[in-house]
């Protein structure tokens, strides 16, 4: 990325705000990166935790297979689920609140005593589902923020800053040479009068 400025005082303070700002920031950024990586891994983990979980959840029920025959799979329906936003590191991301369950009515009487235990057993299975994959989108967010913060990270240290300092450095080497030229002109300028009073006195 090419810095524009021109040779002149007004362009020399600009660049010099431009780089304070940047230097400034570049800590900031820095420490917000790595606050995103370290939270990028707990989500996950977390994810990965919450499948985990699931798996186990669902073999530990492998012996009701049969069982789940007798089931009516349209019995337990999810009709909604409530997230929240809670900022990490800066960024808004989805938290699980609450699912909403539709539980049809079913007699105690004519179904199997073990339904009530069914109903509570696909809670938490839809539970550890839902809650994983609203943590890897949490993952996603932060991996995707995380991303752009190291962009601007390395924009400001490797390229911009160094830019920065390059145009400074060139308007500062240009002024100065610009001075002694017009100290080199005034000194020559003086010399030749003091050689033409010379000679008109004599």
């Amino acid at each position: 990325m090419a810095i524009k400025f021109q040779y002149n005082k007004t362009s020399l303070t600009n660049l010099g705000k431009q780089l304070k700002m940047r230097r400034s920031a570049l800590p900031t950024l820095k420490s917000k990166e790595s606050a995103l990586r370290a939270s990028v891994q707990i989500a996950k983990s977390e994810a990965a935790r919450l499948r985990e979980e699931l798996e186990e959840a669902i073999k530990s029920y492998d012996y009701l297979a049969a069982l789940w025959n007798e089931f009516d799979p349209g019995l337990v329906k999810i009709t909604d689920v409530d997230l929240r936003i809670v900022k990490v590191a800066g960024v808004n991301t989805p938290q699980l609140d609450k699912i909403h369950y539709e539980i049809k009515s079913f007699n105690a009487f004519t179904k199997p005593a073990w339904y009530a235990d069914g109903v509570s057993i696909l809670k938490e299975l839809t539970r550890l589902g839902i809650e994983s994959e609203v943590y890897e989108e949490k993952r996603n967010i932060l991996e995707f923020n995380r991303k752009k913060t190291t962009q601007k990270v390395n924009l400001y240290e490797k390229v911009q800053i160094p830019g920065y300092q390059e145009a400074i450095r060139k308007i500062k080497r240009f002024m100065e040479d610009e001075e002694n030229l017009t100290k080199a002109a005034s000194k020559i300028v003086k010399t030749r009068h003091a050689q033409e009073e010379e000679e008109a006195e004599l």
